[in-house]
C-alpha cells in the first residue's frame, strides 16, 4: 500500500506586487497581486519531508521581501525538527526555495540535475536570469554534493513512498513539482510551475522565465498528474491561505492543510 501523508503549506513571507508584474505581457487590468512565499511539509507516522525551505533574512531583504517569520524555526509549529529530517526536496535553486540548506544537518537534498548544472554554468552571466540565485546557495549546495548529501534525479522519480518528482523546466532549467499521496488523492504542489492559480488558469506564464514554451506545457504537465484542478496548488498565491483550513486555530495565517478539500 502507497504511504499517505498529511500535507502542509507554512506561509513565511510576502510581497507588495502588481498584477502586471506577474504575467508574460503584463496585464490590461493592473492592480495589487501581492505574492506570498511558502514551504511544504509532508508529514506522517514514518517521516516528515520539507519540500523547499525559504529565503534567509538577508536573500530576502535586499530583494524587498518582507520575511514574517523564519520558515526553518516555524517547521516546529508542525512538530517537525530540521535537524532529523532525512529528505530535503528542492523544486528549484532560486533563492526563496533553497536559502536555509545549511538548518539541515543530517538531510538529503533532491534536486534535478539539469538545475545544478544550469546554476553554476554560463547562463549566470546574464543578469536577467542570475538574479534569481544566490551565489553562496549555490555554492554551498555543491559543497554538499561532495558531502555526498544531495541526490540528483534526471526526469521523474519516487523520492520516497507516497512523495514523487517530474520535471518540467520553462521557469527555470530543472524545475520539479512534487506529488504527494493524501486520504484526498494525489495533491500536486506546482511551486514555480504555476505561481499563481490564474497562470495556469489563464496560460500566462511567469514573468521570471528561461523557456517560455516549457511553461506553457506544464500547466498541461501538471494538468496530467492531478485527478481534478483542485489538486493542484500553486506555488506563491495568498488564495491558498483562504481556501484551506488551519490544522488548528492559532496556526490561522500561517498554516494550511492541503490533505482536505479546499472550501467551496
Amino acid at each position: 500500500m502507497t504511504a499517505e501523508y498529511e500535507l502542509f503549506a507554512l506561509r513565511y513571507a510576502t510581497r507588495e506586487a502588481r498584477r502586471g508584474e506577474h504575467f508574460i505581457g503584463g496585464d490590461p487590468h493592473d492592480g495589487p497581486m501581492p505574492m506570498d512565499y511558502f514551504v511544504w511539509v509532508a508529514r506522517n507516522a514514518d517521516r516528515a519531508v520539507v519540500i523547499d525551505i525559504g529565503f534567509t533574512a538577508e536573500s530576502g531583504g535586499k530583494r524587498g521581501r518582507r520575511l514574517e517569520r523564519c520558515p526553518i524555526d516555524s517547521l516546529a509549529l508542525l512538530g517537525v525538527d530540521p535537524a532529523t529530517v532525512q529528505d530535503v526536496i528542492l523544486t528549484h535553486m532560486h533563492y526563496d526555495h533553497v536559502g536555509n540548506f545549511d538548518k539541515f544537518p543530517v538531510a538529503r537534498f533532491h534536486l534535478q540535475e539539469p538545475e545544478m548544472h544550469f546554476a553554476v554554468g554560463r547562463y549566470m552571466r546574464h543578469r536577467q536570469l542570475a538574479k534569481s540565485f544566490e551565489p553562496d546557495d549555490v555554492c554551498g549546495m555543491v559543497r554538499l554534493n561532495f558531502d555526498g548529501r544531495v541526490v540528483y534525479h534526471n526526469g521523474a522519480a519516487e523520492v520516497v513512498d507516497g512523495i514523487g518528482v517530474v520535471p518540467t523546466g520553462g521557469h527555470s532549467a530543472g524545475l520539479q513539482f512534487v506529488t504527494v499521496n493524501t486520504r484526498r488523492g494525489v495533491v500536486v504542489l506546482a511551486s514555480d510551475v504555476t505561481h499563481f492559480y490564474e497562470n495556469m488558469e489563464s496560460y500566462r506564464p511567469f514573468t521570471v522565465a528561461l523557456h517560455v514554451g516549457d511553461m506553457l506545457e506544464a500547466f498541461d504537465t501538471l494538468r496530467a498528474h492531478a485527478a481534478s484542478a483542485e489538486l493542484i496548488v500553486p506555488g506563491h498565491d495568498p488564495l491558498v491561505m483562504r481556501r484551506y483550513p488551519p490544522p488548528s486555530p492559532e496556526l490561522d495565517g500561517i498554516v494550511v492543510r492541503l490533505d482536505v478539500p479546499p472550501a467551496q
